[in-house]
């Protein structure tokens, strides 16, 4: 009943009912990564189809998430703790030459609710910054562009990749207002993602993670 409570809490974005039973559930000895699963996660996955079907716009989900994030902050020195691992781990930024972050943002917490570790870089993030955030546990580097100006900044980031000979180790995925499927095909890119939801489906898919 408590983690159906926990779901039902982070689809209604309510942050402090989030904390409290993520912290009751904790006292009472549930193990991390059941909370992580049948509460945080089931939720997350819930509200992404909420928005596919849209029942849920941005607002709702940006509310869901954080009280997702608020939940999983307390729950992560726990999942360190128990050997729980990240279904994989993404690097995502916003390219060069753009500062918007909103939907990076959101992009960013629907992955953690999905399971992955996310390094975030921010905005205006260069080509050898993505590079040097690539470790032997990246499997993703998402790149974000809101103006039709910066989207050239993705080539060149895979551009940076290919020629630091790291691309072959990870899955590039792209997205963004004016970002097409076509656009990911020319650049070389491994997907393209049209909205937060569809991005944290298309990095399991990429990764094989059920």
């Amino acid at each position: 009943m408590g983690l159906e409570e926990l779901k039902h809490a982070v689809i209604d974005g309510d942050q402090e009912r989030a904390i409290d039973l993520t912290q009751s559930e904790l006292e009472m000895g549930t193990a991390p990564e059941r909370i992580l699963q049948e509460g945080l996660i089931a939720a997350m996955d819930e509200v992404g189809r909420l928005f596919e079907c849209g029942e849920f716009f941005v607002p709702e989900m940006l509310i869901a998430a954080h009280a997702m994030q608020s939940a999983l902050s307390l729950l992560q020195p726990r999942l360190a703790a128990a050997g729980v691992q990240a279904v994989g781990k993404v690097v995502i930024g916003t390219v060069k030459g753009d500062l918007h972050d909103i939907g990076k943002n959101l992009v960013s917490m629907m992955l953690k609710g999905a399971g992955f570790e996310v390094v975030d870089l921010g905005a205006d993030v260069p080509p050898d910054k993505f590079v040097k955030a690539i470790d032997d546990k990246a499997g993703i580097v998402a790149l974000s562009a809101l103006l039709t100006t910066t989207m050239p900044a993705m080539k060149t980031t895979i551009d940076a990749l290919v020629e630091a000979r790291v691309r072959s180790r990870v899955k590039v995925i792209i997205g963004g207002a004016p970002v097409t499927q076509a656009y990911a095909n020319q650049i070389g890119a491994d997907g393209y993602a049209p909205d937060a939801s569809s991005a944290a489906r298309l990095a399991k898919s990429l990764l094989d993670v059920a």
